[in-house]
């Protein structure tokens, strides 16, 4: 009997952890302080001179995704496209904007630029 109660209170454990982590990786859950349905303001520019991909640590869920995006898109003549999987964003260029400005802005935001 005490093996049975045991056991269902271990199954009890795993589905809670279960679904934490789901929420966790789609954004919903407490990491780097998520919230669920917030998404960063898209940004489109006029032209593009040029793209830059740049290899950026700590990202780990839809919150940082969109938390990199808004740092990016922040500044005046680039915008900011972030690749969770690759754990990349992809910056394009309207302007000349200096690579460590784009750098300093992330790292700022708590994440590790790699160069």
């Amino acid at each position: 009997m005490e093996n049975i109660i045991i056991i269902g209170i271990l199954a009890v454990v795993i589905v809670i952890g279960i679904v934490n982590t789901v929420k966790h990786f789609k954004g919903q859950g407490g990491c780097c302080g998520g919230g669920g349905s917030y998404k960063p303001r898209k940004k489109k520019l006029s032209a593009v001179l040029y793209t830059k991909t740049f290899k950026v640590n700590g990202m780990h869920c839809e919150h940082c995704k969109n938390r990199v995006e808004e740092v990016v898109n922040d500044i005046q003549g680039v915008a900011g496209k972030v690749n969770l999987k690759k754990a990349e964003v992809t910056v394009s260029y309207a302007e000349d904007v200096a690579d460590d400005v784009i750098k300093a802005r992330i790292e700022r935001a708590g994440y590790t630029v790699v160069d």
